[in-house]
Order: C-alpha cells, then structure tokens, then sequence
C-alpha cells in the first residue's frame, strides 16, 4: 500500500479529502472483516434502505451513529463486521415502476411478468448502486466485499427454506380471511402497515324497515356504500331498547335482501342509535360476527376499490363515487334520516398512501403466538434484546403480546414469489380455493412431491404472489451472514451486536427479527437495541415527503463536507433516542450548525499544522513521550485533561452517549488544547532548540495530537485519517486501524484541574480588561492580582510565565493587599483574586471618557425611545406580539449595556 503523506496545505479542502480516504479505505479493503481475527467480535447490520431513492438525512444520521460505534470498536481491538445492503422493497418499487408504465400508456399486465421483473432489476441496478455510493459518501466503514441484497440468490435460499419449515411445522397456513387491502398498490398490507389517520367525515343515519312492516330500525354507518353487503344487524345483548327485536329480520334499503337482527357484545351501544350493520366481508369486526352468526359474506368489491357484480346498478364505480350515489338513492327512496358531522379514525396503506379496505381474500398467513411467546420469553428471562433508552422495551413487549396472525402474501411481482406449486390440473388447469398444493425449496423438489401424491401426469403453476418484504428482512441478521449453512460469518458474527434504527420500525422490522431468529437459530438476534430519534426540520417538524421539508444531506455535504455534517448530527444528540433540530435556510441552502462544525474543522487543521511546524519533522513516535518529573505545569494540566477526556469519551461510547461524547471532544480540542496549551507553550517552542522545555513542549503537543485524532476518527474520520498520515508520515497504515487510547489514570490530577481553573479564569479576565480598557495589543501593562487566600496567591505564583505571557503584562505584582490608590484602573474579580490594570501612562484617560460618554448617551436615547414606545398602549396592544417582545428584549439588552458602561466611567474617575 502506498498513500503518500505531505505537508498540509494552508487550507482544508473537505471534497478532496475525503473522496481521498473513501477511495484508499475501499482500494485496500481496510474493513473487510475476517473471521479468523483474533478480537472479540463487534457486528452490526445495517438496516437495508430501499432501492426506490437516494440517502436521505433519516439515512445519514442512522448511518453516522452506526460508524461511530463501529470504527470506535475496530479501533479498541475488537473483530469488526459491519455488513452493508440493500432491500428490495416490493410496494415501493411496484408503485415507482407503474408510474412510470402508466405515463407510457402501459400497466404491468400488459407487458407481463418477465418483462416487468427486467425494469425492476434495472431499477435496482441504478437506484441500489446509487444507494450503496452515497453510503460510501458519508463514510460508513463498511465491508463492502460482503455487500447483501434481499434478492440475491443466497438470501432467497434462506427465505425459501423458511418459509418451507414454517410450513412444515404447521407455523404457516393458506387461508380466506379478512385483509388489510391497499386498492392503490392492489395488494394485501399487513397490520403494521396500516396507520389509522384522524379525519373528518360523515356519519349517516338510515331507515331499515322490520320485514313484517311492523317499523323500521335506525342505523348508523360512515361507509354507506358497504350497505350492499350487509348480511345482518346488530345489537348489544344488554340494551334493553332492542331485546324484544332480536331474531325478527331487516329488510336491506335498495337492495331488498331479508337479513336477521341479532345480538352480540361486540356491539358498542353508545355508537350511533345502537343498531350495527353487519357487512362480513368488508369490516373485521363484522368479520368476527359473520363467522360467529354463521352470515353469508358478499364481496361487493373489486381489488382496485371499483364495486363488482354484487353491487348491482353501482358496479365499475369507484368505492367513494359509489357512496355518493348511493346515499343519493338512499335519501330519494326515503331511507336517509339525517347525516351528522363526524371525527373518526380512518386506516391508511403506509405504503400507497390511500385508505385500506378491509377485503374477504385467500392469503397465507404465519401464526405468530409460538413466534412471539419464544420472543417474550428471551425478553422476560434474559432482558433480550437489551433497548437503548430502556423505556422502549415496555413498547416493544406490548406489542408482541398484541400481534394477531402475520398475513404474508403481497399481490405483486417484484420479491420472493411463495414456494408454493399449485396442482392445477387437479382443478381443470385453474388456480382456486379448492386447488391441492405442495409446498417446497424448488420447482423440481415440488414436482417430484406432486407426482407422488397425485400421480406423474401432474401439472403444477406456482403461486403467483409474493411474500412480505418483512419476512425477508425478519431474516437480514442471519441470511445475510449464510444461513442455513453454518458459515464461519455465522459461527463467529452472530449473534450480532448492536442493531442501530428508528423507533418507528419496532413493530415492522426489529420484532419481525427477533421473533424468527429466536425460532430458527434459538437466539436474539442483536445485544442492544439502539433507538435513535428523528432528525427534525429547523422549525422542529418532522421531515416528510408531503410536507415537502425533507433536508438533501448531499447538499450539505457539498457545501460543508462529510466530517461537518456527521459531527452536527451526532453532536445535536442530547440523550439517546432523542430528536434532533437542524438549523436550515432553504433559499441559500446554508446552515448554522453544519458551518460550526466545519468551523472546528478547520481549528483542528489550523492547530495541526501550527504543531507540525514546530516539530522539524518529527513524528510522535520519533519524538517519544517524556518523563513525567520533566513535565512542566501547563504539560501536567494538559494530560491530566487529556486522560479524564479518554475515560469520558470511552463511556460515553459504550453507553451510547454519543452526542455527550461529540461534544466532550469539542471542548477540549478547541477550548483546552487549542485556544489554551498551544497558546501556553509558544513561548518554549520559540527559545533556544536545546532546552529542554522546548523539547517536552514538542514531546506533549504531538502525543495530545496524536491521540486526540484517534479520539475524534469515529466521529470525523477523513479529516483525521488525513492529519494522522501527514503527523506520522506513514504511508503504509491507516489511522482507522490504530489502536484507541488509553487512559494513564495515574496522571489525572483533579486538584491540579482545579488550580489551573483559576489560572485560566484569570488571563481571561485579564485579556477582557484589556479590551474593555481599550489597551492595544501591543502594549505590556503592569497587573496586580489581589488575594487573601494563601492557596490561591500559591497558584498564581505558579503560573505567573503564564499570566505574563498571555495577559501581555510587564510586571505582575501578587499580593495580599492593595498598596495603592484603586483609582484610574480597569478591575476585575475571578473567585475572591482581584485584578487589576492601573491606566495610568497606558492610556488617554480623558478620551476614553469622551468616548465611553458619547456611546453611553447613544444607549440612554435607545433605552428612552424604547420605554416610550413600550408604555404606549397603542403600540403594546395593536403590535404583533413577537414585535412587542421584541422591544422588550431590546429594552433589557439596551440598559444591561447602559450599566455596564456607567460602571466602567466610574471605574475611571
């Protein structure tokens, strides 16, 4: 391997950088895994995004998240796999791909299976590769070698031979149910992929005249045209208005169809007038009693949401121009009594987007209780998966005890077609109901089953569906790692370690997993649960197509760089699993956050390069790491900051603080090493080269360089690796294979931290002084540091190189009482230490005056102008409120600088 170091150039350029290390990290396969690595295994999966798109910013943070813990863990030793790919994402590509045909005057049926499955492979083809690129862009330290794709044909493999022992152990079933069916994706949506949305609707009260013409009941319904199907109407067994009703029989308004009144619990009796119509077929709670009453069931609708032949006059219409012209009808034909205003939950395909209707279908179905109760018992006996935060166990338990049968025929075209081979010359060469199949792991393996029940002139047609796409990603853990084959990846990697996602794919994915890994490898599969928020827009909304607030991480990243933007959304993390806000301007595409980061960018390159120089081109591993009873005070300080940042930012990690860690790292890279050690050594670096002060100085700033660029590569590792290779001048390693640090508890010295705390403090009031003084940089001061505190008056002595250095002061008197008239100075207080700076010869005292006065009657006239404007009812009641809070705002800014400015021109009398 040759990646030539240089010096580094007077600016940092982030899109050279890191298309640099992106290219070098995958030429040399830096994170290809190997099984026979000698660490303990460290595994994540990422969650697969679908092939329908490009990255989004719920990709980008989930991504940056995943790489810090996974190059944070490759660096502490550990035998790193982190497996990458890509799903197939069935609804999503269907509804992309008939679009598309249907701009060309096309559908699918038209142009038949084969040739759809071509476009959707194509499709794949551009979207995945395009997915897979912008991964690589935000730098996830993937092993790319191992690359998965939910059709690939080994991972089909698995799936086909899930499906085939679930069946076999009676965990699967083909059965006509009531499903969730999505009329836009025309296609069976499981109940996690139904979200009941609040919306205002109608509620119509209609007349059903009692068969004997004895009267009519009243009932209510917010799907009129559902009256079609009805079989029944119900009633509560306990409401006493109906009692005498029950088992006499309804007329059906318009359709003139006898069907009985009868009674079950089911019936809420505050609904409405009390009275349910039954409609089996269309409704799961109709569904219930159809069975339980024995009713007919009558479809009335067609898989597209049009009304069929049982519809009658309505058939070919549109379930909602239907309903019109059936209310219409109702209210000509007298039957409408009233229609009120209504609020209700309706349920909406998450994946077409439109509201489901509940259809009478024949699908498979996989009975989750064994599946669950395995799952439960992981979780209540071993806390496994272990949730970060914890309160998303109680979620996640809950709802495995709610989950009803999975239903896992989608149909559609493009996944896992069922492998199920139907004997259809049982059944005159049609698929039915009543059509004998045999299930298998292949054609030929179905064949030869068929034939030695039914004989060898058998003809089979395999299931035209497909399953779930959840029913593939329930295996991702272990498919991809070469289950059912007992792989080395499978013998060393799994279970995995952390599963890193969204808290909205509990229900769909996470549970999915742990159920069938649980069933088919006796294991969870992932330690820790990581839930992380969402990245919200910079008004805090949730970002989401229809809002149309979706925030480009690519063009932030162009604007910004890679490092900027994973260490802004990491950083932002205030907690795990909490949101996160990104400030945005959308006319220029700029953002605050995303500009600090880079920001602190550019400090860590400015301070590199300002060490680097003053090194003569030694390395840290040339230049060693000095004795201790050599370290100087300020050296001493720095190590003991350091060590304390090791052992926090290691915690932090492992325990998914994340965006407490980011933020650790900030404060001292750009407040303790940069704005403070570096600032306190340029003094040694700049005398004689011999001394020896000037050598530990060299000795400590690349050791903290060093190390503080091991500390920070998880979270900005392009920036980093470039730094670390110009430092070490190594052309043959990457810094994302070293070795994490360490902490040398010995040197930490809080006491130490405490008295340098007072030291700091001190030039910094010194330095504002300065500047409020006006005193030009320039000039040396004489200072006086006033303290009865022996302690106190200890440490400043020990650091008066310091103080003289930083606060530019010629002479520095500690003492323990002032000796001298406090008049014409500038005065400051830092704990019980007075400082002080006397003017006088420094400074044009009269024309300080002059200018303090002039600036002081400015603020006056601002602070009368906005009180006037403030006591005017007029204004205060009329204005918009964010304008009068404004004002007052303003008001208390305006007088806190009046104060200060009076306090200063006492100062000086």
């Amino acid at each position: 391997m040759t990646v030539n170091p240089s010096a580094l150039p007077p600016q940092y350029d982030p899109k050279t950088t890191e298309s640099k290390w992106q290219n070098a990290w995958e030429t040399y396969q830096v994170f290809k895994a190997d099984p026979n690595h000698p660490g303990k295994p460290y595994t994540i999966v990422i969650p697969p995004p679908n092939v329908t798109g490009s990255l989004h910013m719920g990709h980008a943070f989930e991504d940056c998240l995943m790489d810090v813990l996974v190059r944070y863990h490759r660096m502490c030793g550990y035998n790193v796999l982190c497996l990458p790919g890509t799903d197939h994402a069935s609804i999503a590509v269907h509804t992309i791909l008939d679009r598309k045909l249907k701009a060309e005057g096309k559908t699918r049926y038209e142009i038949g299976r084969e040739k759809f499955l071509g476009h959707a492979w194509e499709w794949k083809q551009e979207s995945g590769g395009k997915i897979i690129n912008q991964l690589k862009r935000v730098g996830l330290s993937a092993d790319w070698s191992r690359e998965r794709f939910t059709l690939d044909e080994r991972l089909s493999t698995a799936v086909r031979k899930a499906f085939v022992s679930l069946y076999e152990a009676g965990l699967i079933y083909r059965g006509n149910y009531l499903v969730n069916w999505c009329p836009a994706s025309l296609s069976a949506v499981s109940d996690l992929e139904v979200e009941n949305k609040e919306v205002d609707g109608s509620l119509w009260y209609f007349r059903y005249p009692l068969t004997d013409g004895s009267g009519y009941l009243q009932v209510a319904t917010t799907r009129p045209e559902t009256i079609l199907g009805d079989t029944g109407v119900a009633v509560n067994p306990k409401d006493k208005r109906y009692e005498e009703l029950i088992g006499k029989t309804l007329t059906v308004p318009i359709v003139g169809r006898e069907i009985p009144i009868f009674a079950d619990e089911l019936v809420d009796p505050e609904f409405g007038t009390g009275c349910v119509k039954v409609t089996p077929a269309h409704d799961p709670n109709d569904f219930k009693m159809g069975n339980s009453h024995n009713l007919p069931f009558i479809n009335i609708m067609n898989k597209d949401g049009t009304l069929n032949e049982n519809a009658g006059i309505f058939k070919g219409q549109d379930r909602y121009v239907a309903r019109k012209n059936i209310v219409n009808k109702l209210e000509k034909e007298g039957f409408l009594i009233k229609v009120e205003e209504y609020r209700h939950a309706v349920p909406y395909s998450d994946r077409g987007k439109v509201p489901i209707e509940p259809l009478l279908s024949t699908q498979w179905f996989v009975r989750i209780d064994p599946l669950s109760r395995k799952a439960l018992t992981f979780l209540d006996e071993h806390n496994s998966p272990r949730f970060v935060p914890e309160h998303w166990t109680k979620v996640y338990r809950d709802w495995l005890i709610k989950l009803k049968d999975w239903c896992i025929s989608r149909q559609l075209w493009w996944g896992h077609q069922i492998p199920a081979w139907y004997v259809i010359s049982e059944t005159n060469n049609k698929i039915t109901d009543k059509t004998p199949f045999v299930v298998a792991n292949s054609e030929i393996e179905a064949i030869e089953k068929a034939q030695e029940k039914y004989g060898e002139n058998t003809k089979l047609e395999q299931d035209p569906d497909v399953l779930d796409t959840w029913f593939s990603s329930g295996l991702w853990p272990f498919s991809t790692l070469g289950w059912p084959e007992n792989t080395e990846d499978l013998k060393v990697y799994y279970p995995t370690s952390t599963l890193v996602t969204g808290f909205d794919i509990i229900f769909f994915w996470v549970a999915r997993m742990t159920m069938m890994a649980g069933y088919f490898t006796d294991q969870i599969p992932f330690k820790d649960v990581y839930i992380h928020g969402l990245v919200r827009d910079e008004n805090g909304k949730k970002m989401s197509k229809s809002f149309n607030n979706g925030i480009d991480p690519l063009v932030l990243i162009e604007n910004y760089g890679t490092d900027a933007l994973r260490y802004t959304l990491i950083r932002e993390v205030a907690g795990a699993g909490q949101d996160i806000s990104l400030q945005y301007n959308r006319k220029t595409d700029e953002s605050e956050s995303v500009e600090a980061s880079r920001n602190f960018a550019n400090k860590l390159w400015n301070a590199a390069r300002f060490v680097m120089m003053n090194l003569e081109g030694k390395t840290p591993q040339i230049l060693g790491f000095s004795e201790v009873e050599k370290l100087e005070l300020c050296d001493r300080w720095i190590l003991s900051r350091f060590y304390r940042l090791v052992q926090q930012t290691k915690n932090y990690i492992e325990t998914y603080g994340l965006g407490e860690a980011a933020k650790g790292l900030y404060e001292f890279i750009w407040g303790d090493f940069c704005d403070w050690y570096i600032e306190l050594v340029k003094t040694r670096l700049w005398k004689d080269s011999n001394t020896e002060s000037r050598l530990v100085a060299q000795q400590t700033l690349a050791y903290i360089l060093d190390n503080i660029l091991r500390l920070l590569h998880p979270f900005m590792p392009h920036i980093t690796e470039e730094i670390w290779h110009t430092l070490s001048q190594t052309s043959d390693e990457f810094l994302a294979l070293q070795n994490y640090p360490t902490s040398d508890t010995k040197l930490i010295n809080a006491e130490l931290e405490e008295s340098f705390n007072l030291i700091i403090e001190t030039i910094r009031t010194l330095r504002n002084l300065r500047a409020e003084a006006e005193i030009k940089p320039g000039v040396r001061v004489s200072v006086i540091l006033q303290s009865e505190d022996e302690t106190e008056r200890t440490i400043l002595k020990s650091a008066q190189v310091y103080i003289q250095d930083l606060g530019k002061a010629e002479q520095l008197t500690i003492t323990p009482q002032l000796e001298l008239e406090t008049g014409q100075v500038v005065a400051g207080v830092v704990g019980t230490v007075q400082v002080l700076i006397p003017l006088s010869g420094i400074v044009d005292i009269a024309s300080l005056q002059r200018k303090l006065e002039i600036n002081l009657g400015k603020i006056k006239a601002e602070v009368e102008s906005l009180t006037e404007r403030l006591n005017n009812p007029g204004f205060v009641n009329k204005a918009p409120k964010k304008v009068v809070q404004g004002a007052k705002d303003s008001l208390a800014e305006a007088q806190k600088q009046a104060e200060i400015l009076q306090e200063r021109l006492h100062r000086l009398k």
